[in-house]
């Protein structure tokens, strides 16, 4: 945008009227090395949100113990999934916003962040706002809402406006688990995907990232959310695909509190042993795929699978930058943006 005419000649410039979309993410370390991970875990981990436990009693855990143990295993872990763009998630979401970008045009600045790590979410915002945005659509990629994840961001975002003297107005995209074009997205994704296949899967297992399930009875409604995007996408696929059955649990238990059930490990070694041979794994709760996936799904599951008598197994990917995910986006964004885009 111009500078305006009549400000005084030593005023610096000034930029205004834009709008901006920040998409939003969980996070990734820097690099896949046990002192990135620490710095990336020690962010995560202090999350009140996401650690529910008072803090005079997790410190000590956390510092004493996790930020001893857990890098040098996780560092691992993101080692076997980095890629040649760095994390995979950081690689997936940067290719969303430069399509989304393709897709809104010129008339909305597409920008991207991350809950932890970097790129932080009050750098992005404040290059927005430098950018001339002062009208911003934050835009948390989870489907499902829950408090360690969507209310998460919105206090982050509350702490990176209390720190900017010319705040942007904002607004924030809800929950989308139910939303007939998110339905539609995975509808069509995953069936192309099963049917590009060099086998017929018997199941499908729908995963979601798990949480301890003391979430569910203090009001978090991520459990239902999931619960209810599963029927209405196993609504659809029965009619594509009847000869298919499709199950649901929950991935990622960490720490010794009861967490979500069934869980995902437990699941894929029962149907193996129940005589379940050609098996595929969706993760629809992920917008895009990460170590969560690539990792923890991809291979871990099949080796959990196969050990237990499993033969054929393939992981789906998320719906990342493909014409389905970005067809769902646009959607959404342009929802949201109604009254500031045309």
């Amino acid at each position: 945008m111009p500078t305006p005419s009549n400000l005084p000649p030593a005023h610096p410039p000034v930029r205004t009227g834009r709008i901006g979309v920040m998409l939003v993410n969980l996070g990734t370390p820097d690099a896949p090395t046990p002192a990135a991970v620490r710095r990336y875990l020690a962010e995560f981990l202090s999350d009140p949100r996401v650690v529910e436990i008072p803090p005079i009693a997790w410190k000590p855990i956390l510092h004493g113990v996790i930020l001893r143990t857990r890098p040098a295993k996780s560092a691992h872990a993101y080692q076997q999934v980095w890629t040649p763009e760095g994390s995979p998630l950081a690689a997936f979401t940067a290719a969303q916003a430069a399509r989304l970008q393709e897709r809104l045009g010129e008339g909305v600045m597409v920008d991207w962040a991350m809950r932890y790590g970097n790129p932080a979410m009050p750098m992005v915002l404040q290059r927005m706002k430098d950018a001339g945005c002062d009208r911003v659509l934050v835009a948390p990629l989870y489907p499902q809402y829950s408090g360690a994840t969507t209310a998460s961001v919105m206090d982050r975002l509350g702490e990176a406006l209390q720190k900017m003297r010319w705040q942007p107005a904002l607004r924030t995209l809800p929950p989308y688990h139910d939303d007939p074009a998110y339905i539609d997205a995975l509808e069509d994704d995953l069936s192309t995907q099963i049917a590009a296949l060099d086998f017929v899967p018997e199941v499908l297992l729908l995963s979601y990232h798990g949480m301890p399930e003391r979430t569910l009875h203090l009001g978090d409604p991520y459990h239902c959310q999931c619960r209810k995007t599963s029927r209405l996408l196993i609504e659809r696929l029965a009619k594509r695909l009847p000869d298919l059955r499709v199950e649901v649990s929950f991935q990622s238990r960490f720490g010794r509190a009861k967490w979500l059930e069934p869980a995902t490990d437990t699941v894929l070694a029962a149907e193996a042993r129940r005589g379940t041979r050609r098996l595929a794994i969706a993760a629809p709760g992920f917008s895009a795929d990460c170590l969560e996936t690539l990792e923890e799904l991809a291979i871990r599951g099949r080796e959990s699978f196969v050990e237990a008598g499993g033969e054929q197994y393939a992981t789906l990917a998320c719906l990342n930058d493909r014409a389905a995910g970005m067809t769902l986006l646009e959607t959404l964004m342009r929802r949201e943006l109604s009254g500031w885009v045309g």
